[in-house]
Formats: structure tokens, C-alpha cells, sequence
């Protein structure tokens, strides 16, 4: 079933779409950092993250300076929400990059 999935990725790329497994969203060559589950939260412009990757666990953010962001999502910030209710402001903790 597909359902909102992101990655992020050894090169610092963040992708996100309806797919059935966090693998579909790998392109070839890539190493995956971990990933999750997105929703939009149009209200405060949002891009809220979420839970872990089966496939490859939850997002290793330490490991990054530099996140790269399709440009269709700027203007929204990134929040992951870690199991225990904390809060990672993906958007003010790593720099943002955008690309087409």
C-alpha cells in the first residue's frame, strides 16, 4: 500500500512520495540515512516528519551538515518528531539547500 515516505541520504538529498517501500525512493548509487513518514501541515507551513523506515531505520540527521530539498518545498519548514514527543527543527539545525 502507498503511503507518504521520505529518505534522506548519504549525499544529503531528502526525497519524499507515495510509495509502497522506502526503497522506491532510492535512486541508483544512493545509500540511505534513514527515513520515515511525512504530512503537510499547511497552517504553519510545515512538513512534519515522522516514525522510522523499516527498511533502513530512523533519520541519522548527525550525519549531515547540508540537507538538499527539492525547491517545490520551499517555504516549508522540516520538523521531525522523534517516538518520545521530541522535537527536531530540521530546518534551523542543517543548512537547506534547493535544488530543481
Amino acid at each position: 500500500m502507498k503511503l507518504p515516505k521520505f529518505i534522506i541520504t548519504m549525499d544529503g538529498y531528502f526525497r519524499m512520495g507515495m510509495v509502497d517501500l522506502h526503497e522506491h525512493l532510492l535512486q541508483p548509487g544512493d545509500s540511505c540515512l534513514g527515513g520515515g513518514y511525512y504530512h503537510f501541515d499547511y497552517t504553519s507551513n510545515r512538513i512534519v516528519l515522522d516514525r522510522s523506515s523499516y527498511d533502513f531505520g530512523k533519520p541519522k540527521w548527525h550525519l549531515l551538515e547540508v540537507l538538499k530539498v527539492p525547491s517545490v518545498y520551499r517555504g516549508f519548514r522540516l520538523v521531525y518528531f522523534y517516538d518520545d514527543g521530541r522535537e527536531f527543527d530540521v530546518s534551523q539545525e542543517l543548512q537547506i539547500e534547493y535544488y530543481d
